[in-house]
């Protein structure tokens, strides 16, 4: 597939590689493609031209950045597939090891990133773990990806997408849920900033 990455982060150099390892085209978005030199896997663009150009879009900008950046692609995202990444994650430390959020309890990020772009088929996934573990985490078992969006074949999309990379995904349903599915990262995060470990994920274990 051709996937376009947002954001010059390690979060979207990791997921880059990911694809790139697995066949697909890839290109990546900045604000200033130039930051993007260094990175070997394909070209770097604008957001806006690398947007337009993917076939799956993939956000991995700040939260702070992601509503506005959403808003204002809304053409060249208007009915594709576009895994967010992102978490409201807001400005200052942890409280005693817990994130601190600047959305309300009823709402979540991904919520405002659909209203910003109401055309663009969001999926919520890669927000739970950090990026050492988004490509092919070497763990006892195959680590769960609690998904959710409106539209299944995107979810589908990223469905495939994630065990190529080496997850299994857990579809929560719609938009509604990347609610519970964004907190997930204030509870990933509470033993790297209590015990400095980041090396882990979610398994949802069921009977068999």
């Amino acid at each position: 597939m051709k996937i376009a990455v947002l954001g010059s982060g390690a979060v979207g150099e990791t997921l880059s590689n990911g694809f790139v390892q697995h066949g697909h085209e890839v290109v990546r978005g900045s604000r200033e493609p130039a930051k993007l030199a260094a990175w070997k896997g394909g070209k770097a663009m604008t957001f806006g031209d690398a947007a337009a150009w993917g076939e799956v879009v993939v956000i991995a900008v700040k939260g702070t950045a992601a509503e506005e950046l959403a808003g204002s692609l809304g053409k060249q995202l208007a009915g594709k597939v576009v895994v967010d990444t992102t978490n409201p994650i807001a400005d200052g430390g942890p409280q005693n090891g817990v994130l601190r959020y600047f959305t309300a309890q009823n709402e979540s990020l991904m919520e405002r990133l659909q209203k910003a772009a109401p055309q663009a088929n969001f999926v919520k996934a890669w927000n739970s773990v950090g990026s050492a573990m988004m490509v092919n985490p070497k763990l006892p078992t195959t680590p769960t990806m609690f998904i959710c969006g409106n539209d299944a074949g995107a979810k589908q999309t990223t469905t495939t997408l994630l065990g190529q990379l080496g997850y299994e995904s857990c579809d929560c349903g719609g938009v509604e849920a990347a609610r519970p599915i964004e907190s997930l990262c204030m509870l990933w995060c509470i033993p790297g900033f209590m015990r400095n470990d980041w090396m882990h994920a979610f398994k949802l274990v069921s009977p068999a």
